[in-house]
């Protein structure tokens, strides 16, 4: 289920990251279990928070907490014990006050091993829901079209 105002005058905000296949993440047959994928992607979010300026301590500095509401992960091979792949996420452009990400795990060959999304929404740091993006966050959505327009 897509939550969206979206618009297609502004492309995503994308970023790439590597990580290798730790031990502690792989079941008995050496495959990466499911319940790490969650940190993998995490750090791929925080990866695009910390290279445009929002950051999780920048949203709880705005009295602002974005907890994850939907989160979809599409299994198309398995991840193995100490291999490097790139997870790509895309920020998307998003009118609502939420944050839309998308995903890609990718292999050295390339090959899509992984898709996901998430949804996180904003809301007051005791838990009401924004309607609309708060102050900060819509200074940052000028910058993004500022960005994405040169």
């Amino acid at each position: 289920m897509r939550i969206r105002k979206i618009t297609r005058d502004f492309p995503p905000i994308n970023l790439s990251i590597k990580r290798r296949v730790r031990f502690e993440e792989v079941d008995a047959i050496t495959f990466m279990w499911h319940g790490r994928y969650a940190s993998w992607l995490e750090d791929a979010r925080e990866a695009i928070g910390e290279e445009y300026g929002m950051s999780y301590e920048t949203f709880y500095a705005n009295n602002v907490a974005i907890p994850l509401k939907t989160f979809n992960l599409d299994f198309l091979a398995p991840l193995r014990y100490n291999k490097e792949y790139t997870v790509h996420a895309s920020l998307l452009w998003n009118d609502a006050a939420l944050l839309e990400y998308e995903y890609q795990i990718l292999d050295s060959n390339e090959n899509v091993m992984t898709k996901a999304s998430t949804i996180q929404l904003m809301t007051t740091l005791d838990g009401n829901l924004l309607i609309e993006p708060p102050e900060f966050y819509q200074a940052f959505r000028e910058k993004w079209k500022k960005i994405k327009s040169k």
